[in-house]
C-alpha cells in the first residue's frame, strides 16, 4: 500500500481493528445506505467510494493481513504534523503538544475501544518528541482530569478529556488531520470523480484557515 495514500480504515468504519467479519459487513451497509450518492440527505460519493474501498479490503481475509500489516507500521510512525513550527519549544508549542495528545487518544478511544490508550513510548515515536519534553505536558493533562493513566501504565482519554476536545478543536486548525484520517483520501477520490466539474466552482476548493494561535489550553 502507497504510505502516501494510507488510510486509517478503522477508523474511517469506526470499528475496532480486532472486529469480526460479520462486524465489519453490518456497520458497512449502515454506512453505505447513510453515504450512498442516491440518498437526498446525507449521500456523498466521495465518502461512499471510500467507504466501497475500505470493505473490500478488509472483507477479505488476505487483503485485510496484508493491510494490518501496514497498518500496525503505520500507526508507530512519527506524523509530519508534530514536526511544525507550532510545536517548538515554548509555552505555544506546549499548548499545542497538549492538545495533540488530546486529540491522539479521542482517535484512540473512538476507533478501539478494546485497547484505547497509549503508552508514553508510542507518544514519543509518534510526536517525534523525548519523553523529558512529554513528562509535564502528561502530568499537566492528568492532573486537569483530561486523560488517566491505566494498569498497563497507558495513558487514555477520559470522558472530560473528549468534552474538550469537541468543545475547543476548532481552535486547533492543524490538528484536525488527527481526528479525520480520511479527509486526505476522501479528498483525492473527489478530485478524481469531479475532473470535469466546472473550474468556476471556487467555494468547494477553499481551504480551511490557518491557526492564528489559540490560547493555552488551561
Amino acid at each position: 500500500m502507497d504510505s502516501t495514500n494510507f488510510i486509517d480504515y478503522y477508523e474511517l468504519m469506526q470499528i475496532s481493528p480486532s472486529a469480526e467479519p460479520q462486524t465489519i459487513q453490518r456497520v458497512f451497509r449502515m454506512l453505505a445506505a447513510r453515504f450512498h450518492p442516491d440518498n437526498p440527505e446525507t449521500g456523498d460519493l466521495a465518502h461512499f467510494v471510500t467507504l466501497s474501498e475500505a470493505y473490500t479490503v478488509l472483507s477479505n481475509p488476505k487483503s485485510r493481513a496484508d493491510y494490518d500489516h501496514s497498518y500496525n507500521t503505520k500507526r508507530v510512525k512519527p506524523l509530519d504534523v508534530f514536526n511544525l513550527k507550532e510545536f517548538a519549544a515554548g509555552i505555544e508549542g506546549e499548548g499545542n503538544r497538549r492538545m495533540g495528545i488530546l486529540c491522539l487518544l479521542y482517535n484512540r478511544r473512538r476507533g478501539n475501544d478494546e485497547r484505547p490508550g497509549i503508552s508514553l513510548l508510542e507518544f514519543e515515536t509518534i510526536m517525534s518528541l523525548p519523553r523529558e519534553h512529554l513528562l509535564f505536558t502528561v502530568w499537566y493533562l492528568q492532573g486537569k482530569g483530561l486523560i488517566q493513566r491505566g494498569e498497563e501504565s497507558d495513558y487514555a482519554i477520559t470522558a472530560a478529556g473528549v468534552d474538550y476536545v469537541e468543545k475547543h478543536l476548532p481552535e486547533y486548525t492543524i490538528l484536525y488531520p488527527l481526528l479525520n484520517p480520511a479527509e486526505s483520501l476522501t479528498a483525492t477520490v473527489a478530485g478524481k470523480l469531479e475532473i470535469e466539474a466546472p473550474e468556476d466552482s471556487e467555494e468547494a476548493t477553499e481551504s480551511a484557515p490557518a491557526s492564528e494561535g489559540p490560547e493555552l489550553l488551561q
